[in-house]
């Protein structure tokens, strides 16, 4: 009787590969999940801000920081178990629900919280890509190895949810009688949107992200020049939003 022409064994090592690829997937799906169940506990606190006084941020922001811990925790668990795997492969998988959760803590941050120096109702720090990394406690834009990272993109589309945020505030902030907040947020987007007009963007969804921008930009506008022309802000504050 003739050998079979193909060894028996290959289908056996194909089958075992794929029943790893298979339990890795499953496991980082459920690290996915919790992180997504974190994220929008905590996106629904920030929610809150659009209609909450800037004079009682610092009991929301308090919920919104321990919100953002358990964010942390499950981001180190991600990262543990993916860190043992080629990162290109998987990170599809975790790059949208880690926009978010950057997302949060930049809010976050804008807002006044997780910091220790920060007084209530003080705003206007934004955290960079570093800080990010700090405060999940994770490398940022690794070169020099294959594990889990937070990337530049990640972070630019994490920065672009917040501007939609808070152009948003911008509206509902006026609602509330606070024009000055509206005022720092349309300086504070126009900053932001002429830095990202010097970046050299390949990624498509990105550069899409990007373009939306303006809109913003104008959305926060409207907003200040109908203070103007009311004459609700001081013009030094007007001219500075400019």
């Amino acid at each position: 009787m003739a050998p079979p022409m193909i060894d028996p064994a290959l289908f056996d090592q194909l089958k075992s590969r794929i029943d790893e690829d298979t339990n890795i997937r499953k496991e980082l799906d459920q690290i996915i999940d919790e992180l997504n169940q974190h994220v929008s506990y905590t996106q629904g606190l920030l929610s809150r801000i659009h209609s909450t006084p800037r004079s009682k941020y610092d009991a929301l922001l308090g919920q919104v920081e321990n919100g953002i811990k358990q964010e942390i925790q499950t981001v180190g668990r991600l990262s543990a178990f993916a860190s043992q795997y080629p990162y290109y492969k998987y990170n599809h998988k975790w790059s949208r629900t880690v926009q978010d959760a950057i997302s949060t803590a930049i809010l976050c941050a804008w807002l006044g919280g997780l910091s220790p120096d920060s007084k209530p109702g003080e705003v206007g720090r934004l955290l960079t890509l570093e800080d990010v990394g700090k405060t999940f406690e994770v490398p940022v834009n690794l070169k020099d190895r294959d594990a889990f990272h937070i990337t530049i993109e990640e972070y630019l589309l994490g920065l672009i949810a917040v501007i939609d945020d808070l152009s948003r505030l911008a509206v509902n902030s006026v609602t509330l009688g606070d024009n000055a907040m509206a005022v720092q947020i349309s300086g504070f987007i126009k900053d932001l949107h002429a830095g990202f007009q010097v970046l050299n963007l390949k990624n498509d969804i990105l550069r899409k992200r990007v373009d939306s921008i303006k809109y913003a930009v104008k959305k926060v506008e409207d907003v200040v020049y109908d203070l103007s022309l009311r004459n609700l802000i001081p013009a030094a504050q007007s001219q500075g939003a400019q």
